[in-house]
């Protein structure tokens, strides 16, 4: 079983090495950093903030639950990352997320992107979900063409992002309930 696991970290290794771009590529480097932040939670939770505090109804009570979403993700996020302890591939770049969060598996931003995807899918309009289904996985193969993570990392976070979105949804009653105030 051991072999079976070192050859598939292997495997992992060498297509994430093959993805991963040097920073001289002018062309796609700048686009790759600007998707890899884009997914960061900060960024996610101020705009789901502005959305909430500055709309009413459909969209305000949309940015709450995907507020509750998020906040909830990264919890289940990083309770994974603690026990896996997968260190980040070697690199320079990302020197924040190197220090902030040594621990690459799962992918926090391809788990949050994959949440937000499904939400919006689910909770329309259309035109909004089919938005953040390009930007998911646009942010997901940023953080590994950064050098930030490994393909498994992010696919695996996309899987736990996607369940945790379908699963979201079908609380999102039971949310409401719980936290009345956010959806006033």
């Amino acid at each position: 079983m051991n072999q079976i696991f070192s050859w598939i970290n292997l495997q992992d290794e060498k297509w994430s090495q093959r993805l991963r771009l040097k920073q001289e590529n002018k062309l796609i480097w700048p686009a790759a950093v600007f998707f890899a932040h884009s997914g960061d939670s900060w960024f996610c939770l101020l705009a789901l903030s502005v959305i909430w505090l500055f709309s009413k109804s459909f969209w305000h009570n949309h940015a709450a639950l995907m507020g509750v979403a998020t906040v909830s993700m990264a919890v289940i996020v990083l309770g994974i990352k603690f026990m896996v302890r997968r260190k980040r591939p070697e690199g320079e770049w990302g020197a924040i997320y190197r220090k902030s969060d040594p621990h690459s598996f799962p992918s926090g931003h391809a788990a949050r992107t994959a949440l937000l995807a499904v939400m919006a899918i689910g909770l329309g309009p259309a035109w909004f979900g089919w938005l953040l289904l390009i930007w998911a996985p646009a942010v997901s193969a940023a953080r590994v063409i950064t050098g930030l993570h490994y393909l498994s990392d992010v696919l695996v976070g996309i899987f736990v992002g996607a369940m945790g979105g379908i699963l979201f949804l079908a609380l999102s009653k039971l949310i409401m309930q719980i936290f009345p105030f956010a959806f006033l």
